[in-house]
């Protein structure tokens, strides 16, 4: 199944008029923050975004084509033609605390919340999220099948990559950038 809008126009279909994909990034790492993001886009999906072409899982991307479709989506013409996004992160602290899943769950919720506009429905990449603060539809690989997924996992990716190459800097010997 390619990554499309198909899970959006059947959410808009079923009645919901703000739909958020959802991702994260930095579960696997043993250093840094996770960070999620959450992402509308508008009505008519990327048709009205050009420059989105290719919009997929932020792992099958490379580096460059990550940053550049992360510029594109943040970009004042994206947020003009409609698109919302947020990121949120949980710290290291929070993730000793919480374990890694648990804070994973709380970047999430920071990243929905921060929306300039509830959504209606979350389109979430993986398994249920518990005690997640609006309805939900869990996709497995979603990253790779719903296009507003696929959105947020570039966002969350580049993120939290900024993050670690900032740490690398401070930390040179660790090769966070890598």
């Amino acid at each position: 199944m390619p990554c499309d809008f198909t899970f959006e126009s059947a959410a808009r279909a079923a009645g919901h008029r703000v739909i958020a994909g959802v991702d994260e990034a930095g579960r696997g790492p043993l250093a840094g923050p996770v960070v999620a993001a959450a992402v509308v886009l508008p009505v008519g999906g990327i048709s009205s975004l050009p420059g989105l072409k290719g919009l997929d899982d932020s792992k099958k991307l490379s580096a460059a084509k990550r940053d550049a479709l992360f510029e594109k989506l943040v970009s004042p013409e994206s947020a003009s033609a409609g698109l919302r996004w947020a990121s949120g992160e949980a710290t290291v602290e929070e993730i000793e605390q919480l374990n890694i899943l648990r804070a994973t769950h709380l970047a999430m919720r920071r990243a929905v919340e921060a929306l300039p506009e509830c959504p209606g429905l979350a389109l979430i990449d993986g398994l249920p999220v518990r005690d997640f603060p609006l309805p939900q539809q869990a996709i497995v690989k979603g990253d790779g099948k719903s296009l507003s997924i696929a959105a947020a996992s570039i966002i969350a990716k580049v993120t939290r990559d900024r993050i670690m190459r900032a740490h690398a800097g401070e930390y040179p010997a660790y090769g966070f950038d890598a």
